[in-house]
């Protein structure tokens, strides 16, 4: 059997999709990447924004264009917010809600093992912590979709890393919330990664996401410690910089002030920090006063990037009853007004790294490489000869605006 296979969303989508992947294939499964090559297709569906879904009802009729007489099965978030309604889309002979691997295979005819991926597609693998969210913010249609916190364990996790270490020279630790980690088994986020990083000293470790006032002294000294085990890269999310929003929000844990002090106790003097946040513009109910507010807080920390987007309704959730609803138009210019914010700051630290070193690991081919370094900078090696997954020191210069980065001796 032919599958193809396309994933919607967040980096535990992703890693859900390289575990089903690992399935089918020992199942006897040849993965294809056009789908007019497939006998099958598999959609793992995000439910974060109205576009994301809209994106998979558009693959899905896609599919069935392409292929009249496909067998589709839609897994992920957003089959298990709406069931029934894509269960009626064309040719999807089975909905499998969240992670689901073995019931993608199971739907299909395949037999296959729980054995999860010891290699990944991406240079850098992917190893999700926990799953679940017990928190409740009332944009998020995630929680609903994913339920709530279930930590893996630490023996298990320490397991699977040695084994993608073997073929990745970076591990980026991912779940739904993974701060956390931990809350249900008695452990902590910054008691795994001191296990990881002794266990598999070959591979550097990378947190996706965590909340900025998550982030214990354990965890901030592995952030700053510069020892090559966890990079030095905080995703924090932010959201809001006005505390009325934030209220909203459902997101009770911080204030604009306790988020900022957290955010530079873990930071400090570090002059190689990567540092990057989540902003939601438009929420229900966010005035002009809310959104200079959100400015200002954005202007006064050391971020190094931001992932920007206007407000999106999710049904079921109680973002949509709390508030006047905000213009697209003023979304949209504030999100504009956000962005260019954030540029601005990644643009002054690039400028700040030039002339400095990195930990660099080549990502892609030839025809599409580039390196990532260790706070997250995307840089062109200038040796067109490495190979993907090469990971060395190198030392950047800047040049219009492009960092390059140049091999050098340890």
């Amino acid at each position: 059997m032919k599958v193809y296979l396309e994933t919607f969303g967040c980096r535990a989508n992703q890693y859900d999709s390289e575990v089903v992947r690992a399935l089918l294939s020992a199942g006897g499964a040849e993965l294809v990447t056009d789908v007019a090559d497939a006998d099958a297709a598999v959609f793992n569906s995000c439910a974060v924004t109205a576009a994301a879904e809209a994106d998979l009802r558009h693959a899905v009729r896609r599919a069935a264009r392409r292929r009249p007489d496909i067998t589709t099965v839609v897994m992920g978030c957003a089959a298990a917010r709406d069931a029934d309604g894509i269960a009626a889309r064309p040719n999807v002979a089975r909905v499998v809600p969240g992670a689901g691997g073995a019931e993608v295979a199971a739907a299909l005819g395949i037999v296959a093992s729980d054995a999860r991926p010891a290699r990944q597609t991406g240079t850098r693998a992917l190893l999700r912590i926990q799953d679940g969210c017990d928190q409740h913010c009332t944009f998020c249609a995630t929680t609903l979709a994913r339920g709530a916190n279930r930590s893996r364990s630490i023996p298990d996790l320490v397991d699977e890393a040695e084994r993608l270490a073997d073929h990745h020279p970076e591990v980026v630790l991912t779940g739904v919330h993974i701060g956390s980690y931990g809350r249900d088994t008695g452990t902590s986020l910054g008691e795994l990664v001191d296990a990881l990083v002794r266990a598999v000293p070959s591979a550097r470790f990378r947190l996706s996401s965590v909340e900025a006032t998550e982030v214990d002294e354990r965890l901030r000294e592995r952030l700053r410690a510069h020892d090559g085990g966890l990079v030095p890269y905080l995703h924090a999310p932010l959201q809001s910089g006005a505390d009325r929003v934030l209220r909203r929000m459902g997101r009770h844990w911080y204030t604009a002030s306790t988020y900022a002090r957290a955010v530079e106790h873990i930071v400090g003097d570090a002059s190689v920090f990567g540092l990057g946040a989540d902003v939601i513009a438009g929420f229900p109910g966010e005035t002009e006063e809310d959104h200079r507010a959100t400015m200002s807080l954005v202007s006064s920390l050391p971020f190094t990037g931001l992932h920007v987007f206007p407000y999106s309704p999710r049904p079921g959730t109680a973002a949509q009853w709390i508030g006047a609803p905000v213009s697209s138009a003023d979304a949209t210019r504030r999100a504009e007004a956000l962005r260019a914010e954030g540029e601005r700051l990644a643009t002054e630290y690039r400028r700040r790294r030039a002339g400095g070193y990195a930990d660099v690991i080549v990502i892609g081919d030839r025809a599409h490489r580039n390196g990532l370094t260790e706070d997250y900078l995307s840089v062109i090696p200038a040796d067109d000869a490495l190979s993907r997954g090469t990971r060395m020191r190198m030392r950047l210069t800047l040049e219009d605006s492009v960092l390059f980065a140049h091999a050098c001796e340890r």
